[in-house]
């Protein structure tokens, strides 16, 4: 079997006291969509930049299709795209003099630059505007033609950092039509960390999540729902604020996996449904809660984060700070 990422007792530390890799081990098989989910400060984006030969690790082993991330930084650079948070075109030039600088680092041919760069336009969508400046696109234009320069080389290896952080749903999916097309045309590994469970869900083939720079779990989107496995009951209350007190004395009770609350819902997994919901009820009444609905659903995603990673992966103010550095970095 051919891997294209093999990352064995890998650790980063930094300044000699914050640890954020400890001993992350993991085995990626090449033409895969992996998806790395982790709350914020988890080791997701420092995992990606040693795999990108920005970084160097502290101790521990990463390859790259089989190069070595510290003695063969040279070699995977030639091999793999990269997208980073932040803003990685100019705005003040129009976006095929973006592609032809990146077509240039590269080392593409000159005689055949001017084709490839109009195909990548094509792919994604944005060859009408190819000779507007940057400043004047879109959100999601702009993250277009950052995904068009690393697709410049077809790399092996696609390495996304939040991809599609603060961009609209339909732009986010239009992108993500054009990243599993390119992935199956050329069988390349695409590697990214996303804020969005829908896009881990839909897209990928296998899902890690990193938690404290450990990998706690990993395995398709349906193996991890099923190892959560029950029930979930959603409470919709009257109040949006619910105690972490009130959350503990629901966890104490037998019957109960976990509780979570967000806004106006309050999640709670179960074993039985039958069995827990009067006893859960009582605590809400004791509570003085007010119960405005009750459904029942099946494992998602999102608690098998929450099992996994003890708390929600909140992505709302995640999406206003990368949207405030980009439009700073646009004007």
């Amino acid at each position: 079997m051919e891997f294209a990422i093999d990352v064995r007792d890998l650790t980063k530390v930094f300044e000699g006291k914050t640890r954020a890799l400890d001993g992350v081990n993991l085995k990626i098989e090449s033409g895969r969509i992996f998806a790395l989910l982790g709350p914020n400060g988890a080791g997701k984006t420092t995992l990606i930049r040693i795999l990108t030969t920005q970084i160097q690790p502290t101790s521990g082993e990463a390859h790259v299709s089989g190069l070595d991330v510290v003695k063969d930084g040279v070699e995977i650079r030639k091999l793999i795209g990269y997208i980073p948070q932040e803003m990685s075109v100019w705005t003040d030039i129009s976006g095929y003099e973006n592609l032809l600088i990146y077509a240039k680092i590269y080392g593409i041919a000159s005689q055949e630059r001017g084709k490839i760069i109009n195909d990548a336009l094509k792919d994604m969508g944005i060859i009408e505007f190819k000779d507007n400046l940057v400043k004047t696109y879109s959100g999601g234009m702009i993250r277009r033609l950052e995904i068009a320069c690393a697709m410049l080389i077809k790399p092996q290896i696609l390495f996304l950092d939040e991809p599609t952080i603060g961009l609209d749903p339909s732009v986010r999916k239009a992108v993500w039509e054009k990243l599993v097309s390119f992935k199956r045309e050329y069988g390349s590994t695409v590697f990214f960390n996303t804020h969005y469970m829908d896009e881990a869900d839909l897209y990928s083939d296998e899902i890690a999540i990193i938690n404290r720079g450990k990998i706690v779990t990993m395995g398709t989107a349906e193996e991890l729902k099923h190892h959560v496995g029950g029930e979930v009951i959603r409470f919709t209350v009257e109040v949006n604020e619910i105690s972490e007190d009130f959350l503990e004395k629901v966890r104490k009770l037998n019957v109960v996996n976990e509780a979570v609350a967000d806004d106006f819902e309050v999640d709670i997994s179960v074993e039985d449904y039958e069995e827990a919901l009067p006893q859960v009820l009582e605590v809400f009444r004791i509570e003085h809660v007010s119960v405005k609905k009750v459904s029942l659903t099946k494992p998602s995603l999102d608690d098998v984060f929450v099992k996994y990673a003890g708390t929600r992966l909140e992505s709302t103010e995640r999406i206003r700070e990368v949207r405030q550095v980009r439009d700073r970095i646009r004007r």
